[in-house]
């Protein structure tokens, strides 16, 4: 007779993002995962395949999770304007906690995409959801006259998205928001 699982597996998922977050893939050991999660070898396997198929699955528990509240912050915004800039400073701030530990999809792309290309979709689909939601949030305050229409609504999100991406390779290396917060004003200056 088969063992029904004995843990939390959601629990499970979202404790190893944290750990995935703060020491990287490759730091991150199976013998890591299984002291931080509580649970036994055979379990992880069990659950989730191997090490990298708990990585994609807290990958996926990072968009589902913190990139979704991302874009709804974006969308209960009051003003373009304020609403991006809320989304950059606040991307900031849990980007450089607990020491400048980054964001989980740039940490991915950054150390992942040389050895596994299919983590680009990953993370590709999260930037296409961001990009996505920051032209239709521009494109509608173009039509209410609240920024200049000087850039097409799609090019400037994707140039926001470059530059998030951009801010968030940076809070690895300088984790301060002081230092970080006021680049935010000079590139919501592309705005108009």
């Amino acid at each position: 007779m088969a063992r029904t699982r004995e843990f939390d597996t959601e629990a499970a998922v979202s404790r190893a993002m944290d750990l995935f977050w703060a020491n990287g893939y490759e730091a991150t050991s199976v013998r890591d995962l299984t002291q931080h999660l509580g649970i036994g070898q055979g379990s992880l396997y069990a659950a989730f395949g191997d090490k990298d198929g708990l990585y994609r699955a807290a990958l996926e528990h990072y968009r589902a999770t913190l990139a979704a509240a991302a874009l709804r912050s974006l969308e209960e915004g009051t003003d373009a304007r304020s609403a991006i800039r809320a989304l950059l400073t606040e991307r900031v701030r849990i980007a450089v906690g607990q020491g400048g530990r980054g964001c989980l999809a740039v940490n991915a792309a950054c150390e992942r995409l040389p050895h596994d290309p299919s983590i680009r979709r990953i993370v590709r689909d999260m930037q296409d959801a961001g990009r996505d939601a920051l032209t239709e949030i521009l494109r509608a305050a173009v039509e209410r006259g609240e920024i200049a229409a000087r850039h097409d609504p799609h090019t400037t999100a994707a140039f926001l998205v470059t530059f998030l991406n951009g801010l968030l390779v940076s809070s690895k290396i300088t984790p301060d928001p002081r230092t970080l917060e006021p680049l935010v004003e000079v590139a919501l200056a592309a705005l108009g």
